[in-house]
This record gives C-alpha cells, sequence and structure tokens, in this order.
C-alpha cells in the first residue's frame, strides 16, 4: 500500500475514539442519573418513615396526655368546688377536655406553647425540657356521652324502644322530608320507619325485624327476617347482628345514604363535637355539653314518648325557640356546665329553677312535663366517662409536611383517680400519713369507703369513692402490686392481670391510626 492510500485510510478512521468516548460519557451519563434517582427515593423514603414515625409518636404523646387530663378531672373539680357551695349537688363535672389544646400547649411545639402561655400568663422560655423538636400535634377531646349510643339498642327491648324513639325523633321534622321520599344509593326507597328499623337491626342479637313505629311495638315483635333487604342486592350480605364498632359501618345499612350521613351522622367532618350520634358512650346523654339538635330528640321522645305532644316537639316554630335558647345560654356560660344532675335538667324544663323562669320570659315558651321522670333519667346523666381522643401529630421538614392521625375512644368507667393509684403503690402506714385514699372494699381512714373487692383494707380519701364493685369489675381489688385472692394458680402480674389492673387513664377500646 502507497504511503498516500495509508494517509487516506487513516484520514478514514479520524474521531473514532472521540465516538468511543462520547458513548461511554452517554451511558455513564444514564448509569449516574439512575443511580441518582435510586438514591433521592430512597433518600426520601427513608426520611418520609422518618418524619412518619416522629410525627405517629407526637400523636401518641399527645393521646397519652388527653387521658392524663381527663383523669385529673376529680381532683381539679374538688379545688373548685367552693364555688358550687349552693348547688345542691354538688360541683358539675369540669369539662377540661374543651381546653385541652391549650392546657396542654407547655408539651407541644413553639405554638402550642404560645397558646399555653396566653392562658396561663407564664413566660415558656424559662421552662426546661418542655415541648417537642421538630414535631407538633394537634388535640382534639369528644365526650361520646354527648350523643345518642346507637349500640344501646342492642341491650334488652326497653332499651332498643328507647333509642328507636331517639332516632325518630332526630329523623323526624319536615325539613329533612325529601331524604327519605328520594331513591338512595342503593335505588331503593327507604322512609323514616324502614332507616330507624334498619339502624336497630344492624346491632341487635335477633334476627326479627326491630319496628320504630311504638304503637306497632306494642303489640309484640315482628317475625320479618332482617336479612330480606340485604339478600337482594348486588352482591348480597348479612346483616352485622353484633354491635357497631365505629360509625363507619353506617355505611352498610338501608337508606344512610350519603345525604343522611351528612345530615345527621357526620354534619361536619371538621368538627367532631357536631355528631348527633356515637356507638361508643355509656348510653346516657349528658346535658351540659349535648348539641342542642341532640338533646331536642332525647326531650321528645323521654319517657316513651311521654313529652311528644308537648309544644315544642310538634311545633317548628317551638322547637327553633328550644334549640336557640340553648345555644344561648351556651354562650352566657361560656361552656361551663350547668346541671349537676339530670334531676336539674328537669326541673328547669319544667321552668322549677331560675334559668327555666328565663326561658318562659324571654322566649315565651311552654314548661314541659314528663309522664315519667324516673325513665327520663335512665337516659340522661350530668358526666362524661367514654371520651375520643383524635390526635394529629405533625412534622415539618424542608417541604415536607408529615401528618399522623389517631383515633382513639377511652372508657374511664371504673378508673381510680391518681390518687387512688398512688395510694396503692404504698404501703398503708405511708398512705394514711399523706391521707390518700386507696382502693378496698372497707372503711378507711379518713371514713372514706374503699373502691375495690371486699375484703381488703380501705384508705378513704375524704368522703370515699363508693363501695364495693366485685360483681362490676371481678379483678378491681389490685393492692400494692398483689394479685388478687381469686387469681388462677401461676398467675403473675406482668401477665393478663396487670391488663386488667385499672388505670386512671381509663381502659381503650377503639384505637386507629390514619
Amino acid at each position: 500500500m502507497t504511503p498516500g492510500k495509508r494517509r487516506k485510510k487513516r484520514s478514514r478512521e479520524r474521531g473514532v475514539a472521540l465516538i468511543l468516548v462520547l458513548g461511554a460519557l452517554t451511558i455513564l451519563a444514564v448509569m449516574l442519573t439512575d443511580f441518582q434517582d435510586e438514591t433521592s427515593a430512597e433518600l426520601g423514603s427513608a426520611l418520609s418513615a422518618r418524619d412518619g414515625l416522629k410525627a405517629e409518636y407526637a400523636a401518641r404523646s399527645a393521646i397519652s396526655l388527653a387521658r392524663l387530663l381527663i383523669a385529673a378531672e376529680p381532683t381539679i373539680r374538688k379545688s373548685v368546688a367552693i364555688f358550687f357551695i349552693g348547688n345542691s349537688g354538688g360541683p358539675p363535672q369540669i369539662p377540661v377536655w374543651q381546653f385541652a389544646d391549650q392546657v396542654l400547649g407547655a408539651f407541644n411545639d413553639s405554638t402550642g406553647q404560645l397558646k399555653f402561655s396566653s392562658l396561663a400568663s407564664v413566660n415558656m422560655e424559662k421552662g426546661k425540657k418542655l415541648g417537642l423538636e421538630g414535631a407538633g400535634f394537634d388535640l382534639e377531646i369528644i365526650d361520646e356521652d354527648s350523643k345518642i349510643n346507637l349500640n344501646s339498642g342492642s341491650r334488652d327491648p326497653l332499651s332498643q324502644g328507647r333509642l328507636a324513639a331517639q332516632i325518630m325523633a332526630l329523623i323526624s321534622p319536615l325539613q329533612y322530608e325529601t331524604l327519605f321520599t328520594n331513591r338512595d344509593g342503593d335505588g331503593q326507597y327507604s322512609d323514616r320507619l324502614q332507616t330507624c328499623a334498619a339502624i336497630l337491626d344492624w346491632a341487635d342479637p335477633d334476627v326479627n325485624q326491630a319496628t320504630c313505629d311504638l304503637l306497632r311495638a306494642a303489640q309484640g315483635p315482628s317475625l320479618t327476617p332482617e336479612d330480606s333487604f340485604y339478600q337482594m342486592l348486588d352482591p348480597p350480605y348479612f346483616r352485622k347482628n353484633a354491635p357497631y364498632d365505629s360509625l363507619e359501618e353506617l355505611h352498610n345499612v338501608r337508606g344512610v345514604s350519603d345525604d343522611f350521613w351528612s345530615t345527621f351522622i357526620d354534619p361536619d367532618p371538621n368538627d367532631p363535637t357536631r355528631r348527633n350520634v356515637t356507638v361508643w358512650g355509656t348510653g346516657k346523654v349528658n346535658v351540659n355539653t349535648a348539641n342542642p339538635q341532640t338533646l331536642y330528640a332525647v326531650i321528645c321522645q323521654a319517657g316513651n314518648g311521654a313529652a311528644a305532644q308537648a309544644k315544642m316537639c310538634i311545633d317548628p316554630m317551638e322547637a327553633a325557640k328550644f334549640l336557640a335558647a340553648v345555644n344561648m345560654v351556651r354562650m352566657f356560660t361560656m361552656g361551663a356546665p350547668i346541671f349537676s344532675s339530670a334531676t336539674g335538667f328537669i326541673n328547669t324544663l319544667k321552668q322549677q329553677t331560675p334559668i327555666g323562669m328565663m326561658l318562659k320570659q324571654f322566649l315565651n315558651m311552654d314548661p314541659i312535663v314528663f309522664g315519667s321522670e324516673a325513665e327520663v333519667k335512665k337516659m340522661l346523666s350530668a358526666e362524661s366517662k367514654v371520651f375520643s381522643i383524635i390526635a394529629t401529630g405533625r412534622v415539618k421538614s424542608g417541604q415536607r409536611d408529615t401528618r399522623v392521625r389517631i383515633h382513639a375512644v377511652v372508657d374511664f368507667r371504673n378508673a381510680p383517680t391518681p390518687a387512688q393509684l398512688l395510694a396503692n403503690s404504698l404501703p398503708p402506714g405511708a398512705a394514711a400519713a399523706l391521707g390518700l385514699g386507696g382502693v378496698g372494699g372497707t372503711s378507711g381512714i379518713g371514713g372514706g369507703t374503699g373502691l375495690g373487692a371486699a375484703g381488703l383494707p380501705g384508705m378513704g380519701l375524704g368522703t370515699g369513692f363508693g363501695t364495693d364493685v366485685t360483681n362490676a369489675m371481678p379483678y378491681a381489688g389490685f393492692v400494692q402490686g398483689q394479685l388478687p385472692a381469686n387469681a388462677p394458680a401461676g398467675a403473675t402480674m406482668d401477665g393478663v392481670f396487670a391488663y386488667l389492673m385499672p388505670s386512671p387513664g381509663g381502659r381503650i377500646v377503639y384505637f386507629r391510626t390514619e
């Protein structure tokens, strides 16, 4: 090959190395980009998991603090008893849960601490080891005893009759007529009686269809199968035939359409206090905290319809007066409790108290006379024992805002006070020296009667907290970390009995993380 041809061939091969380098750089760039994306995704996932865990435990902290606050209410009530000396029923329950966001702000982030500072007029900058770093929580506590309990109808026929009357009083006003004359989500027509019966049938233990017609109920139970409607749906299913575990189950009940839900079940998702019904609670409605519509439903059915002929129960204008009166009184008292017992509320409706006479004078309301006040008292209370605690933990990291919401329902029935728990952990001599009350079934030091199984030593606190509750709580007699006498052989305090031991923080009956 001549030199000229060789130079010509080399000139054609020039740039091959550059092409190879550019190709290698392109491949490396793609690989690096993919590696960077994967690494960024893993980092973002790790940071999200970190923030999620941090937010969850911020919410859990809020739940624990809320339980502590509610447990301290009896102590707070005693400290303000002097302001209720003239009250024959003693001091009413103080709704401390309504101010939980402010009271517990000292343990929150800077925003929460600012709320606490404005409430207590203190400088939080001098506090040490308070609050949360890099996290915070929003807290809301709702007393479930301020609402109509849809599970109360599953207890016995009498309770089912009372619940049926309450539901009918709630949904009967004429302004809701269109909800029961149009097709529901299943394409079916469900009137008031059918919807009310379906709500009862979902939770009651029998297989016969309930009736919300009080006149028909007096003739005896219906023998119509409950599942006949649900078996015709596509796909068919059976009703639960057991108490509701959550409000969401109501979506499966006949007649509970989205419109029905937004009108009677949860009118405002951002304000749980506006709910009229619950599936938790003791079954009695707290007259101090129930919203006006719930009180109206309870009053107009109380005593198996004895008050149903009252003017406000049949006249929409009188009903509007009652709802306005309740709102006016609560605005005037700024949320402070009014009644120490159901008797005081009943006397007010009968216009035998100063507040009742004011309703007559300023609103021209007629007095309400019940056929059976004993029946009314079975449905009303002036205290709440079951609470929904809704805590939202939040973590702000750069542009990422992570939130975890926890809904816990806590039952404070049979819960000892913190003072009782402290007394139980001390030797009898030390507890007596401090004047603390304990858990026991006999009269204790200070003239008190203990709360616990019979035969256990009592260390009274003031006038005591009750009598023997062995039948209500078989293993209530825990004293100084000892097992009850009737505990099985081999049982230990770190086993199931540790769970059964009553706690001042109540007993969690529902827990959901979102």
